[in-house]
């Protein structure tokens, strides 16, 4: 199926699969149309997501927390922030555990995955999926729908690193190591350090990011989603 990603639109696969899979929440997600790409980029509502894993292998490893919050315009809504302990069936590899500091025994009073997938995909309906090195979230993602409901998962992904990226090529500036870490791409636009490896943290710090992002390229002229948009 993977040359439907060549030859078919997000929104035609999104039509195809609601037609296709029976009830489920994924499909709830799929009956509502994603944004238009030719929206200007402010008329768009953005999903800010982060996940916080037992490592980076979605095939492999399990998802502890996730964190979101909704842009909507150019605003960062925090009303909407919600952070969610999820439980692995494995146990955390202490390497892991170092980094984002979700320990076993905290793990396992946290909701199932089951539970859990059907309020992210509720979040994210009608939206954009915005984070930073979004291929993580978006792959997790795909995984655990494809378990749970048994169909893959797609929608339309802003990636603040690739937007970074694209910076650097127009300056035809070299790329160094730790260049794109998200504190360092914050530092560049002048916002705070935050703690890093809390999901709701990272989300949040990912969707200040993307609005000053966007705000310095909106200078130069006006910016759609299919300009920002690393899956569409």
């Amino acid at each position: 199926m993977s040359i439907w990603k060549h030859l078919f639109s997000l929104e035609e696969r999104r039509n195809w699969w609601t037609r296709k899979m029976p009830a489920c929440p994924l499909r709830d997600f799929y009956e509502v149309p994603f944004p238009d790409r030719d929206l200007e980029w402010r008329q768009v509502d953005y999903l800010a997501l982060d996940f916080e894993t037992t490592g980076l292998e979605a095939g492999r490893d399990q998802l502890l927390s996730v964190g979101f919050t909704t842009l909507k315009g150019d605003s960062l809504l925090l009303r909407d922030a919600t952070h969610i302990l999820i439980r692995p069936t494995i146990d955390i590899p202490e390497a892991s555990a170092v980094v984002h500091g979700i320990l076993d025994d905290r793990a396992a009073g946290a909701k199932p995955l089951e539970e859990v997938l059907p309020q992210i995909l509720q979040a994210l309906s009608g939206k954009a999926l915005l984070a930073h090195h979004a291929a993580i979230e978006y792959e997790f993602l795909d995984h655990a729908c494809r378990n749970l409901y048994g169909y893959p998962f797609v929608c339309p992904v802003v990636d603040t690193l690739a937007l970074e990226v694209r910076q650097f090529r127009l300056r035809d500036q070299a790329i160094r190591s730790g260049d794109l870490r998200l504190a360092n791409t914050r530092r560049r636009y002048g916002l705070p350090r935050y703690p890093a490896h809390n999901a709701l943290t990272d989300a949040l710090s990912a969707g200040e990011l993307f609005l000053a992002q966007a705000a310095y390229r909106s200078t130069r002229r006006a910016l759609r989603l299919k300009d920002l948009v690393v899956v569409s």
